[in-house]
């Protein structure tokens, strides 16, 4: 009777320890479950997080790629003493426009005007001007000179509206902070870099309207 009773005790002692282990491993395994869903929730280390405009070419932008000459060479980066730009601010920041102009006019851009950001809508109305990013806004007409002037910023994003003259406007964003060094701009006459995933000028449909403007030709 001992025997069998010892016997039962200690089958009992063992599927306890066993249920015991089964819990704790549960447990652990829950709580990894917990620690990877709220890594990936905070995206620690960038895990769960899907690009970003930012991280994107252009920053998730359409634009068209830079066209290539009658004989199918790629474009070239152009001479900036021939492009027309137009500084616009669009942030609260006052002088702004004014102060970016006289450093791209230092870099012999020829007498970029200025002037405030001053979006409407439809209906002829005034709208928020405050722009969070710096934006190229440039022509059909003008897509190698965009890529030109666009070597002078960190943090601009180029778009292509419907304007069909010379004039290329930058609106200032709360994203600038300076122009890119004078050592790591891309050189007169050197072939354009064409983001990745641009598109054929003439495949793009349906522009946004330009800023009004005097045109320039």
């Amino acid at each position: 009777m001992t025997n069998r009773y010892d016997e039962r005790q200690a089958r009992r002692a063992y599927v306890a320890r066993r249920q015991r282990t089964v819990l704790a491993l549960a447990c652990a395994l829950l709580v990894v479950a917990f620690i990877i869903a709220l890594m990936f929730y905070s995206h620690l280390f960038g895990l769960g997080r899907a690009n970003t405009a930012a991280e994107q070419p252009n920053y998730g932008q359409t634009v068209p790629c830079a066209p290539k000459d009658k004989n199918g060479n790629p474009a070239k980066y152009v001479d900036v003493k021939t492009i027309n730009v137009r500084v616009l601010n669009g942030t609260d920041h006052v002088g702004f426009a004014k102060a970016v102009a006289a450093a791209l006019q230092n870099r012999e851009f020829p007498n970029p005007q200025t002037g405030n950001y001053a979006p409407v809508d439809s209906k002829g109305n005034e709208i928020d001007a405050q722009t969070s990013r710096t934006t190229i806004y440039f022509g059909k007409n003008t897509i190698s000179e965009a890529y030109t002037l666009n070597e002078q910023f960190t943090d601009a994003v180029m778009v292509m509206d419907d304007r069909t003259d010379k004039l290329i406007d930058v609106v200032l964003g709360d994203s600038f902070d300076d122009l890119r060094d004078k050592k790591q701009v891309a050189a007169t006459g050197s072939n354009i870099n064409s983001f990745e995933g641009c598109v054929a000028a003439d495949s793009m449909k349906n522009l946004p309207k330009a800023i009004a403007h005097t045109e320039v030709k």
